[in-house]
């Protein structure tokens, strides 16, 4: 049996299609509310931030995957990241549960530096400095021979299936709905996006690859790189609309900011946006050569399919 924590969102959702599908159909999922993805999957209420309960929703699980998110609220984050963290990673050792992290890249220097695995953590504010420290306790888990772990780190999402993401939100929504694209900052930069079925594949393979185990792994993007100028040319060509995008500058953002609670907790994000981010993946493929990694062309395809939101 495999358990999903966090079983809601797009990710944890589209995980459990791709468990079930390539390797186990007896899944439990796990949120505050969770609905079935399949008519086979258990469900079971818990609140991570409870130790009893969190150490219950592990119980008897071969593999768990921490896959929750938390509002991009700044405060929320710095207080529940760490409660979470410690109760998923005795949870796991007090049942001998293997763990999955699914991770960002918000601890990672915001340069143009390429990221790998063997990246120094630099991050660049609160919610960065915080994922930063609960990379490390499970690193230091992993060390201690406390837990079998593994991270599954992931760069800037797009995808179907009400992804929230800064480019999905943002950009791809507002071209799909006949609006104007908005840009972080600028839009001549390269951008290494990984879509969000292709992050959740990769995952469950991971998962399920016991070799994988006491590393972190780069889950695989496209490595046809486009500045978010050329992406929204490509999205609009897919979406059949109009390539209409407007640029917003730091001070227009830091403006916002001052109004808006949500603006203000991704202002410590803004530098990525002003470099080019490469995001480097090559240690899955060389490890996964048959994956198949989904192009963005394909990826905007798959997701013109879907009615909009």
């Amino acid at each position: 049996m495999q358990v999903i924590l966090g079983a809601s969102g797009p990710i944890g959702r589209e995980l459990a299609v791709q468990l079930k599908r390539d390797f186990t159909s007896d899944l439990r999922l796990v949120s505050r509310r969770p609905t079935k993805v399949h008519d086979t999957d258990q469900l079971q209420s818990a609140d991570l931030l409870d130790a009893a309960q969190t150490l219950r929703a592990v119980d008897g699980a071969e593999v768990a995957y921490l896959t929750a998110g938390l509002p991009m609220d700044t405060k929320l984050w710095v207080a529940q990241w760490p409660v979470i963290m410690r109760n998923v990673l005795d949870a796991c050792a007090a049942t001998g549960t293997r763990l999955v992290f699914f991770d960002n890249t918000y601890m990672y220097p915001q340069t143009s530096a390429p990221q790998t695995e063997e990246t120094t953590f630099q991050p660049n504010g609160p919610k960065g400095h915080v994922r930063a420290a609960i990379a490390r306790d499970l690193l230091a888990a992993m060390a201690a021979g406390r837990v079998r772990a593994l991270i599954a780190r992931a760069p800037e999402f797009y995808g179907p299936g009400g992804t929230q993401s800064i480019t999905n939100v943002t950009i791809l929504e507002n071209l799909r709905s006949g609006r104007t694209a908005r840009v972080f900052v600028r839009d001549d930069t390269l951008r290494t996006l990984v879509y969000t079925p292709d992050a959740s594949r990769a995952t469950a393979l991971l998962g399920n690859t016991p070799d994988a185990f006491g590393q972190t792994w780069h889950l695989p993007c496209d490595d046809d790189r486009l500045t978010y100028r050329q992406f929204i040319a490509l999205a609009a060509d897919v979406f059949g609309v109009e390539p209409r995008a407007r640029v917003l500058k730091r001070w227009q953002l830091g403006l916002a900011g001052l109004f808006n609670q949500r603006a203000r907790d991704a202002a410590e994000l803004l530098p990525r946006y002003g470099v080019d981010n490469v995001f480097v993946s090559d240690k899955f493929k060389a490890r996964f050569p048959d994956f198949g990694v989904t192009t963005l062309r394909a990826g905007l395809t798959a997701m013109a399919a879907e009615p909009p939101a």
